[in-house]
């Protein structure tokens, strides 16, 4: 697949069932983070511990009937916030939208998300090489949005020693990956400091899932 969209943008295999769909947020991006904004007023940022008790340098938060957590019990998802004991916030239609959306463009009709992992890097945050593998339906994609400061994205293979790619990831892109690929090893390496014009020294990810 290689595919023009508007601004000469385009949608690029990375592997079978994997897809980079080149600013495909572009247009919705100030409205996503206004959002984001709003979602955490109710559920703040928070930097979570591993099982094994590291705290993670990327903060995050939820959104959507069901919130990925990660505690000394496990890593998991909740319909509750752990740190309010109510429900995560309601997921906005835009977000859903965008996400059945490009799940379709990168081939994957139908696509229903219940959740949406809201992650934020500051300068020297990253996310080392895993799989996300906590959903009960291995079926369905993950659809990832990148807002604000460039990340460069670690595309590995079905073990952690295969050897990653380094994809550059600007704000509006979408990454999209299931069928074949949906349990590729990924990462993002430690965020450069950087300014963004609507984030700051910040990058936001949006990572859609269906969890049950």
């Amino acid at each position: 697949m290689d595919q023009l969209f508007a601004f000469d943008r385009r949608a690029l295999d990375l592997d079978s069932g994997a897809v980079l769909l080149e600013g495909y947020a572009l247009s919705m991006a100030e409205d996503l983070l206004g959002a984001v904004a709003t979602i955490a007023e109710t559920a703040p940022f928070r930097h979570l511990e591993t099982p094994g008790g590291r705290r993670m340098s990327v903060a995050m938060t939820n959104t959507g009937r069901l919130g990925w957590v990660s505690d000394r019990r496990g890593y998991r998802y909740d319909e509750i916030d752990p740190l309010s004991d109510r429900p995560w916030p309601a997921m906005p239609s835009a977000f859903a939208a965008l996400a059945r959306s490009a799940a379709a463009a990168a081939g994957f009709e139908g696509f229903a998300p219940e959740a949406c992992l809201v992650n934020r890097y500051e300068p020297g945050a990253k996310l080392s090489l895993h799989q996300d593998r906590d959903e009960r339906n291995l079926d369905q994609p993950i659809v990832s949005v990148s807002l604000g400061v460039e990340a460069t994205f670690l595309w590995g293979g079905a073990t952690r020693a295969d050897r990653a790619r380094r994809i550059r990831l600007r704000h509006g892109d979408v990454v999209v990956w299931g069928g074949p690929a949906r349990l590729t090893f990924h990462g993002v390496d430690a965020l450069a400091r950087s300014e963004h014009p609507l984030t700051g020294a910040l990058r936001y990810n949006l990572t859609f899932r269906r969890a049950s």
